[in-house]
């Protein structure tokens, strides 16, 4: 491995720098911030029903099961193969687990090979059972327990790699991995919150504020908006939400007065969803977007260059009749 430190070059094999890392404390290491966030969301939350963490492999650290507070339950995907307190592995003990439920999911394509390419269905085959982690030999000792007790849940494409998850929420049915899946989905969610926030919607990281506190403000007003151009996006598919889920109900005529002005000649350059509804509000937002209504649909980078349009032209409506939008 190579790395430079001010005009020094200098050079460490790759099993030397696994090997300190391995040895560090974990208060030391970056991986920390995800058992503080989960004691944060403890604190903050400790009034919801339920307190779900979702993580994607970063989040596989055996004091994050063993630590976890016990109002705030774990959702991770497997970053590698663990011993078991019996002596197997945790791959192999998996891939024994038989098969509970086969069920389809909807894979969109990152990058569509063709106009109006919608992704493909994908058959997963959805097995589960529980192992007892053991405790990683790497690290400072530490006074977390020899072993851990965890659900694990697979979710294997025909013909394709598994995906492993590990969960502290209780996995006794098929219904209960179904779930588990589910909720790890919405992982996805938050990734494209961020998207929104940065290349492809609001760009946040081009920000010029520099104070710590403004970037939190401006942060919080973003995420905002962000959450508002997915539901746009998401609502681009004939969903029966109302359109006040997102805008005022006092500015929906003047929203239907400039998707009149939109609207083309031919049937699909036309609005197909009923006036009001949040697929309807979507569709103008789109073609306020760019979007001319034919091929691939509008994408949340097109929501969010409609939706700057359109809030300016709201705004600017709200202002010459004596309204506040805020």
């Amino acid at each position: 491995m190579l790395g430079v430190v001010g005009a020094k070059i200098w050079t460490r094999p790759l099993a030397k720098l696994k090997t300190h890392r391995q040895k560090r404390h974990l208060e030391d290491k970056e991986s920390m911030r995800w058992i503080d966030a989960a004691q944060t969301a403890a604190q903050r939350l400790a009034g919801a029903a339920a307190i779900v963490m979702v993580g994607d492999r970063e989040n596989d650290i055996y004091q994050g099961f063993t630590r976890r507070p016990q109002n705030v339950d774990l959702v991770t995907r497997a970053r590698g193969d663990r011993k078991l307190l019996d002596g197997g592995l945790l791959f192999e003990t998996a891939d024994g687990f038989p098969t509970a439920l086969e069920i389809d999911v909807a894979v969109a394509p990152s990058q569509p090979r063709a106009p109006g390419d919608r992704g493909r269905v994908a058959r997963v085959a959805v097995s589960f059972g529980k192992v007892a982690i053991a405790k990683p030999k790497t690290g400072r000792a530490c006074a977390d327990p020899k072993s851990c007790e965890i659900g694990v849940v697979v979710a294997r494409e025909i013909g394709a790699p598994a995906g492993t998850l590990l969960t502290t929420l209780p996995v006794e049915t098929a219904e209960d991995a179904r779930e588990i899946i589910r909720l790890y989905r919405l992982r996805w969610r938050i990734e494209e919150v961020f998207r929104v926030l940065k290349r492809d919607g609001l760009a946040l990281e081009e920000t010029q504020v520099e104070s710590a506190r403004r970037l939190f403000n401006l942060a919080a007003l973003a995420v905002v908006a962000a959450a508002r151009i997915i539901q746009l996006t998401d609502a681009r598919d004939a969903r029966a939400r109302p359109a006040t889920d997102v805008i005022d109900e006092s500015l929906i005529e003047a929203t239907a007065a400039i998707g009149e002005t939109l609207e083309g000649k031919t049937a699909r350059q036309k609005n197909p969803h009923p006036p009001g509804s949040l697929s309807w509000l979507a569709w103008i937002t789109a073609r306020l977007g760019g979007w001319h209504g034919y091929y691939k649909p509008p994408g949340p980078k097109t929501m969010a260059a409609g939706w700057r349009r359109l809030a300016a032209m709201l705004d600017g409506y709200a202002i010459a009749h004596g309204k506040s939008l805020v």
